[in-house]
């Protein structure tokens, strides 16, 4: 049996992992009919040392996050793609890209990037691949 996926859920970072991960997304997307959710989770861990009245940064940062997605979002219709949406959300990437916004959104398959940070950040943050596959409920394709 195939699987049918309806609701697609892809990171994107900015990185050319996760641009990768779009392209596959939206060619998965295509073939099923589905809906393409595109998402940009900011790590609040980046604005601790920022005052908690200096909300400039973190508008600043949504802003682009934001323009990202957008991006994306103008490129899958331009694809072919009937419903497209976008996320920008704060919080930790690995959690909310796992469960909550799977759950959330109801996805049956979240695509990510395999990397998207640095070998150093890697080493002292894990990698958020490797926690996604690990914890998300439904299908995960991490794209190389």
């Amino acid at each position: 049996m195939i699987q049918e996926y309806k609701k697609i859920m892809v990171g994107i970072d900015g990185s050319v992992e996760s641009a990768n991960a779009f392209d596959k997304a939206v060619a998965v997307a295509l073939r099923n009919d589905a809906e393409l959710l595109l998402v940009n989770v900011i790590d609040l861990r980046a604005f601790q040392s920022i005052s908690n009245y200096d909300t400039l940064v973190a508008e600043d940062t949504k802003k682009g996050a934001e323009n990202l997605v957008s991006d994306f979002a103008d490129e899958a219709r331009a694809a072919g793609l009937k419903s497209v949406r976008t996320r920008v959300e704060f919080g930790s990437p690995k959690v909310m890209m796992a469960t909550t916004l799977p759950k959330e959104e109801n996805i049956d398959l979240l695509m990510i990037g395999a990397t998207g940070l640095s070998y150093i950040e890697r080493l002292f943050l894990g990698s958020v691949a490797q926690y996604i596959a690990t914890h998300a409920k439904c299908d995960v394709l991490i794209v190389r």
